[in-house]
């Protein structure tokens, strides 16, 4: 905890900041990470029985690098969702893909090599980037500012060029499954994607048998016996805590930024990413706007931080350590001290939004060591105090009779209504046969049918199945249901639905001529995507069972 470290000599912060720096320096420099230069390596395995050289390992590792920095325009070591476990698995699976491109006699030329590498530096978001307009990045320039501040060469972006090309050469050759659509196989799944139906859907919902439902202290009582692990609390804990909200220190932020250089961020940044930072923006302005937003609010974050850490100094210094200063020092301050409710590690306080390390440091919290923080959220920065600790119980039933009894009463109106719908489906089915309409019978049976509007496969919405019904589960009965017949009764959570199959709807030939184009493309690229990832998962799980990513074993590189 940082209250502990903040009370030990000073030796123990130099031994922190020095081991600190060495690791991110390490993490965030792939070319601090070679096989060269008086470095060691652990055991790198082998790929389909050739063994991996530290050379080859780090040469394609800087590949990787480059990879993701063209992809993101961030190195992974300032990627937070991006870990070195994950870089660990893109280098191996990366060189296995060069493996495979060797065995297979695939060749890159020069000519092939400089035609990509051009046309990478031609990217409009890279030209936006340099201050470039309607031409390509200089390679001198991209080493210079982007690879050799970052330990990387000219000759690692080649390197990369020509195995880039050898995976493409790997992915066509793997995806010909694509390439073997024709226009007529694309025209029929398109049409059976967008081919409408006109439905009429029943509904049974719990709700409408709630009212129904008898409920007595012996029926809620055996439901509570029957349930009891559903109603087990989790461990839980209670923390006090000060925090520091952005909002209250935006105003500052946009002063210090407007006095220095806000705008010239901005447009630098817009220069760099143009409007895929905001696609939503309509306009150059308004994307320029939203970032200057952000820049604002990245800079509050900063100062509630710093205001944080300053209060928790003084709050970590106190001697004897006890939850209690942080209140002590919270009421010197003019500071609000708030308590949680009693929460679990699954989800959280229920006050607020908190960052996933507010509830881990909470959980951390010890009688001996009961402080924590500064800890980063989205919206604030937190100083948090133990103030309680429950672990794992069944609440006697008294407690939590009102809930016991809601559960009761839902679970048995469920049954009810499903029951109600499954006897409906032969009454239905009876009058169907008899020649009676679809809407006479559920008329009698004081049902009432709502007609849902044309749906597909390729629907993404129906609002009109309030949220009762998943819509997949939807398509799945009505597109197995012929014209002029009625689904099953499907059972859902909180009761259930049948569906009536009115006709299909023809579909508009004009919107397959002008989307059929684009469709098959896709559908072929699809399906390119499908092949090249099957061969390549069967691949790796065959030649990758000798490296340190199979076995689950981290790579160990040692200076």
């Amino acid at each position: 905890m940082i209250g502990t470290i903040r009370k030990h000599s000073k030796w123990l912060w130099v031994i922190i900041i020095v081991v600190t720096i060495i690791t991110f320096v390490f993490w965030m420099n792939p070319g601090g990470r070679n096989g060269g230069g008086g470095r060691v390596v652990g055991n790198l395995g082998s790929i389909a029985g050739q063994k991996v050289t530290p050379d080859a390992y780090f040469g394609v590792e800087r590949e990787v690098y480059i990879y993701h920095w063209l992809s993101y325009h961030h190195w992974p070591g300032k990627d937070p969702n991006y870990s070195a476990s994950d870089l660990q698995r893109d280098t191996y699976v990366r060189l296995m893909f060069i493996q495979k491109g060797e065995d297979l006699g695939i060749h890159v030329g020069d000519d092939a090599m400089a035609t990509v590498a051009k046309r990478i530096l031609s990217s409009p978001n890279l030209a936006r980037a340099f201050g470039y307009e309607n031409q390509s990045v200089p390679l001198d320039v991209f080493v210079k500012n982007v690879l050799e501040p970052n330990g990387l060469t000219a000759g690692d972006f080649a390197d990369f060029v020509r195995h880039e090309l050898v995976i493409n050469q790997l992915r066509q050759a793997t995806g010909l499954a694509g390439e073997l659509i024709t226009p007529q196989e694309a025209a029929a799944v398109y049409k059976r994607q967008h081919q409408e139906l006109s439905a009429q859907i029943v509904l049974f919902s719990a709700s409408n048998y709630l009212a129904a439902v008898p409920v007595t202290p012996a029926v809620v009582a055996q439901f509570y016996t029957n349930y009891l692990a559903e109603y087990r609390l989790p461990d839980r804990v209670a923390v006090s805590y000060v925090a520091f909200s952005v909002t209250n220190f935006m105003a500052k932020a946009e002063h210090q930024l407007t006095e220095t250089n806000l705008d010239e961020q901005a447009e630098t940044l817009y220069r760099q990413y143009g409007t895929n930072v905001f696609p939503e923006a309509k306009t150059p302005e308004e994307a320029k706007a939203k970032i200057r937003d952000v820049l604002i609010r990245q800079q509050a974050l900063a100062d509630a931080r710093q205001q944080a850490d300053d209060f928790a100094t003084t709050v970590f210094n106190m001697d004897p350590v006890r939850p209690e200063n942080l209140a002590t020092v919270a009421r010197q301050k003019g500071l609000a001290v708030q308590v949680t409710a009693p929460f679990g590690k699954e989800y959280g306080p229920e006050e607020f939004t908190a960052p996933a390390d507010f509830t881990k440091e909470a959980f951390g919290l010890t009688p001996d060591e009961p402080l924590a923080g500064p800890i980063v959220g989205q919206d604030a920065v937190y100083v948090i105090a133990l103030a309680k600790q429950l672990p794992s119980e069944i609440p006697p039933l008294d407690r939590i009779r009102a809930r016991v009894t809601r559960d009761c009463q839902f679970q048995e109106a469920t049954l009810r209504a499903q029951q109600a719908g499954t006897n409906f489906v032969d009454t239905l089915l009876s009058g169907l046969a008899d020649g009676k309409s679809f809407a006479s019978i559920c008329s009698a049976a004081g049902l009432h049918p709502e007609t849902l509007p044309p749906f597909s496969l390729s629907t993404m919405d129906l609002p009109e199945l309030s949220g009762l019904v998943p819509l997949n589960r939807l398509k799945a009965a009505a597109f197995a249901t012929p014209v002029g017949h009625v689904s099953n009764f499907e059972t859902v959570d909180g009761g259930g639905f049948m569906v009536y199959v009115k006709s299909q709807l023809p579909v508009d030939t004009a919107a397959i001529a002008a989307d059929l184009p684009q469709f098959t493309a896709a559908l072929r690229q699809q399906r390119d995507t499908e092949a090249f990832d099957n061969w390549a998962n069967r691949t790796a799980s065959r030649d990758l069972r000798d490296t340190p990513i199979f076995s689950g074993q981290p790579e160990t590189v040692a200076q």
